[in-house]
């Protein structure tokens, strides 16, 4: 029979208190590396959205909000639009003109719209079913993010003006080709210079977040859950608008099967300047937001290379933008109105 010295016994004891110990100081790492995780709280997070992710703000409780005015003026606008009258020979009826609609609503990367003069409401729109019209009037968008209307998208808006003017027996009156062309390139080289989505990154400094860690802290500031994995907004005073704020990660990090363990290193907030209407302090709004994320997760605000963003640079962006507000209100394009949407689009 084997008796183990008292040698013996003691390097076993120590061996057992050594890989305990390593054992110890595995779990505690592991503890120490996992992202930062949502506290437990009795506030529930907004629902998500599932409606259009570039009309998240209707996923918002529109009853906080005043139902907005509808416009009741035509969607086409010579400011932006070449426009086409349209003369049918008699009175025609919504069905024959919805009938005789083109099949795609385009001209090459352009908007195109047909409409009807409404007697009984006084107003253009769109052509319905069961009223009756006497004028109509096409129009195509002369410039969008994609660029100027150009001759060969205006002469598909010219053939599928045409038939629908066969169709219902009308006749067109175009405006020159040369001169439309002329002013899409002018209104593409203004919105060009104008155009500008502003954005900045928050990056941790040292613990990665989880996805329900960077939710929970974003949803205190107002953010709801967009329709896009890894993406949540504020929105709008009105529902449909285009979102005030967008907040982005990681949607690989947002789908991940262990969200505990998804770690996100960074976030992005960003808007729209054009889309937005100038009341609603987007950047203002977005700097504050920065900044408090920043202080309750442990992060730093730079730019897309890294950049650390000082007060001094967010207060030259602030008066840059009040200019770039000034400018497109002289030029009838107020950021969030609808010929501004539609131009930077």
């Amino acid at each position: 029979m084997m008796v183990m010295s008292n040698l013996q016994i003691g390097l076993a004891l120590c061996g057992l208190v050594l890989v305990a110990l390593i054992a110890l100081q595995g779990a505690w790492s592991s503890r120490k590396n996992l992202p930062r995780q949502a506290t437990k709280s009795d506030e529930p997070l907004p629902p998500s959205s599932d409606i259009d992710p570039e009309l998240d703000a209707a996923a918002f409780d529109v009853a906080n909000f005043p139902v907005p005015v509808l416009d009741k003026k035509s969607s086409l606008d010579a400011l932006i639009d070449s426009m086409a009258s349209i003369t049918p020979e008699g009175e025609v009826s919504g069905d024959a003109a919805l009938a005789a609609m083109p099949a795609t609503r385009r001209a090459g990367s352009k908007p195109l719209a047909i409409e009807g003069y409404n007697q009984s409401l006084q107003r253009w729109e769109k052509p319905v079913a069961g009223q009756r019209y006497l004028d109509f009037q096409a129009g195509v968008q002369l410039a969008n993010r994609s660029g100027g209307l150009n001759e060969i998208e205006y002469s598909e808006f010219v053939i599928k003006t045409q038939a629908f003017c066969d169709s219902i027996n009308a006749t067109p009156e175009f405006p020159e080709m040369s001169e439309e062309v002329a002013r899409a390139r002018e209104l593409d080289q203004f919105a060009a210079d104008h155009d500008a989505q502003l954005g900045f990154v928050l990056r941790s400094n040292n613990t990665a977040w989880s996805p329900g860690y960077v939710q929970q802290n974003a949803a205190r500031l107002g953010f709801v859950a967009g329709a896009i994995p890894g993406r949540m907004v504020i929105p709008s005073h009105a529902p449909g608008l285009p979102a005030v704020l967008s907040l982005s990660f990681d949607a690989q990090a947002a789908l991940a099967e262990d969200l505990d363990l998804s770690a996100i290193w960074e976030v992005a907030i960003s808007f729209d300047v054009p889309q937005v209407d100038r009341t609603e302090q987007a950047f203002a709004r977005m700097r504050d937001a920065m900044q408090t994320l920043a202080e309750q997760m442990d992060g730093e605000v730079t730019d897309d290379n890294g950049v650390k963003v000082t007060r001094e640079a967010m207060d030259a962006i602030a008066v840059d933008l009040e200019h770039l507000y000034d400018t497109l209100d002289q030029r009838d394009l107020s950021a969030g109105s609808p010929l501004a949407r539609r131009l930077f689009s």
